[in-house]
């Protein structure tokens, strides 16, 4: 098993964010600094197939928390929070100074300051990557203040096409934006996701945060999200 449903919700998601159900993912993390090896990363998933999902995600992993597991083809870069126990260790000596920069600022912010959905999106790369555990892509590991170390595992898999926040970040940072879910027949667009529209060579792109059809993502292409959320 590469997920695992959470066995409770943090005091501050029932209060904040409010009470939501999702899963946990462990992201391969390889060697800090460089994409993540190919072999160790085999070994890894094979360990992983013939045991139970571990309580406890140990420190080759990244253990993310997501509401939308069926987005998990589309994570394309990664999130922790600034006061995670793992960006020390996965800070490159090339990053160290403007990771340790960053992380005194959103020091001096509240949790509501962090999380204010109008406020414009920072963050810093740490240097190191991960690997997406369904299809083994090599994912980016920043550091961002809107995620707070109080919600879920500290961390998150970013699926820009599909979260608004992530999406901002994305285009804040020139990350990569990659559609797995396709808006079923009739679809709406809400005026949040249309506020963050874009060009593109002359295509119109916009996030989409609803449920749909799973696309590019290998045997579950054609899958109604409600059940792709349970069997990816």
């Amino acid at each position: 098993m590469l997920f695992r449903s959470p066995e409770s919700i943090k005091l501050l998601q029932r209060n904040w964010i409010g009470r939501s159900e999702g899963a946990e993912v462990d992201f391969f993390i390889g060697t800090p600094g460089t994409p993540a090896n190919a072999a160790g990363f085999a070994a890894w998933q094979k360990a992983r197939a013939a045991a139970r999902f571990p309580t406890q995600p140990g420190e080759e992993v990244v253990r993310v928390y997501t509401t939308r597991p069926d987005t998990l083809y589309g994570a394309t870069y990664m999130v922790l929070a600034p006061e995670h126990g793992f960006v020390d260790r996965l800070t490159t000596p090339a990053q160290r100074a403007a990771v340790e920069a960053y992380r005194q600022q959103a020091s001096m912010k509240s949790d509501l300051d962090r999380t204010d959905l109008a406020k414009e999106k920072t963050g810093v790369f740490t240097g190191s990557h991960a690997l997406n555990p369904v299809n083994g892509q090599p994912v980016p590991i920043w550091i961002a203040d809107y995620v707070l170390a109080s919600y879920g595992t500290g961390a998150i898999m970013a699926v820009p096409a599909h979260d608004l926040r992530d999406w901002e970040f994305a285009v804040r940072f020139d990350l990569p934006i990659l559609p797995v879910v396709a808006p079923l027949e009739g679809y709406e667009h809400s005026r949040e996701e249309l506020a963050l529209e874009r060009t593109i060579q002359g295509a119109v792109q916009r996030p989409f945060a609803g449920e749909g059809t799973a696309i590019h993502s290998d045997r579950f292409n054609g899958t109604p999200t409600e059940i792709g959320r349970a069997h990816v």
